[in-house]
């Protein structure tokens, strides 16, 4: 069902750069899921109104959050495919994180009215009426979820959309919540103690609280600027080490205005006897690559690495190693060494992770110490700044 549906709707499908494409794949999901959910907030309200079951009907009221989930993201991507102008050059791609929130709150205030209602119930019960529509319903209700879970991964996978992917997951949690009222109606059937159809409202209600919150929190983290996935600083990395020449990469710095629409930053070391009109062209390649490959603007710095000096490059080694030693997080780059009659300085740039725990003022000593031990005219001169992008872990 799910490749036919992208085979008539979609045009050029296996284009997912396209903005327009990516545009045509979110529109789908999204008309689809509101169309999945009217349908079933429909048949679960009248099922509950007719048996009298708020458990049934605080399903219902989920899915038609749901339904108002999937109108705020169908006008986010269109909203997010705007092109860029002159107030907005980076795009409009965060409109996408907008309705994410916008979404959330929603979920939130919908939790908070099925939870007062559901208290009502759980203090005031009264009997439920079992039908044999009723588990069909909540039965059919599992099955559609089931299925719109595994549409909206597929289709969030192939255009790298966390709303999508979010959506998924909303679906499938959405699953649990029927699956416990089905099991509610049952059991109340076969008991008689109606106070549990309140009870598991008051389940339902609480699990789209608890929900709603999650995702109100995942929607603020892009907005807010988060620091990039370890995914992309390795293939960041990994891509950019892999031309000829190039010595390391510092300074990663990755932007992001909404899907599809980054822009990256970052220093590459070349030693600095390459001639510089060679390590320019190696830098327009990189740049050119990661836009053509990836839709990634990146603008790069070139940093000149002494490579001839075996004093450099022994110290250079020695501190890396250092670092690691004190801290895992820590790194060292842009090392000179500059000789003067009295004293030699000894210039890099230390760099911690955002919000680092540890006692920086002892991490500073400690290296300046272990500077100083490697010659007594050394004169540690250090930069400390902040890093971007969290450190991959050592693989050795």
């Amino acid at each position: 069902m799910t490749k036919l549906l992208i085979r008539l709707f979609i045009k050029d499908s296996g284009n997912v750069k396209d903005p327009a494409v990516r545009t045509a794949y979110g529109n789908l999901a999204s008309v689809v899921g509101m169309v999945c959910n009217l349908l079933l907030c429909l048949g679960k309200l009248t099922v509950g109104t007719l048996f009298g079951s708020i458990a049934i009907m605080a399903d219902a009221l989920n899915n038609l959050s749901d339904a108002s989930s999937n109108v705020v993201s169908l006008i986010g991507f269109r909203l997010a495919a705007k092109a860029p102008d002159a107030e907005h050059p980076y795009g409009h791609a965060r409109y996408e994180y907008l309705a994410g929130l916008v979404v959330s709150v929603t979920i939130l205030g919908i939790g908070f009215s099925l939870l007062k209602e559901s208290a009502v119930k759980a203090f005031h019960p009264t009997a439920v009426a079992f039908s044999w529509l009723s588990v069909g319903m909540l039965a059919a209700s599992i099955l559609v979820k089931l299925w719109m879970s595994g549409f909206n991964r597929i289709v969030g996978q192939t255009i790298g959309s966390e709303t999508l992917m979010a959506t998924a997951a909303d679906s499938r949690n959405d699953v649990l919540t029927t699956g416990a009222v089905l099991i509610s109606t049952v059991v109340c059937s076969l008991t008689g103690w109606a106070r549990l159809d309140g009870l598991m409202g008051l389940a339902v209600a609480g699990f789209i609280l608890w929900s709603g919150w999650g995702l109100v929190m995942d929607t603020l983290s892009p907005l807010l600027g988060e620091s990039p996935s370890p995914e992309l600083v390795e293939h960041i990395e990994q891509t950019v080490m892999s031309y000829p020449g190039v010595l390391g990469v510092h300074d990663l710095m990755v932007h992001d205005y909404g899907p599809g629409h980054q822009f990256a930053s970052l220093h590459i070391e070349f030693p600095a006897e390459t001639d510089p009109l060679a390590a320019h062209d190696v830098i327009d390649n990189i740049e050119a690559d990661f836009m053509k490959k990836d839709n990634l603007q990146v603008t790069i710095h070139y940093d000149p690495i002494v490579t001839s000096d075996a004093r450099v490059g022994l110290l250079r080694t020695r501190l890396a190693e250092k670092a690691r030693q004190l801290d895992p997080q820590l790194s060292v780059h842009d090392l000179r060494i500059v000789p003067g009659d009295t004293h030699t300085n000894v210039l890099f740039d230390l760099a911690f992770p955002a919000g680092y725990a540890g006692d920086k003022d002892k991490m500073l000593a400690e290296m300046c110490s272990f500077v100083t031990s490697q010659d007594p005219k050394y004169s540690c001169v250090v930069k400390v700044e902040q890093s971007y992008a969290a450190p991959l872990p050592d693989k050795k």
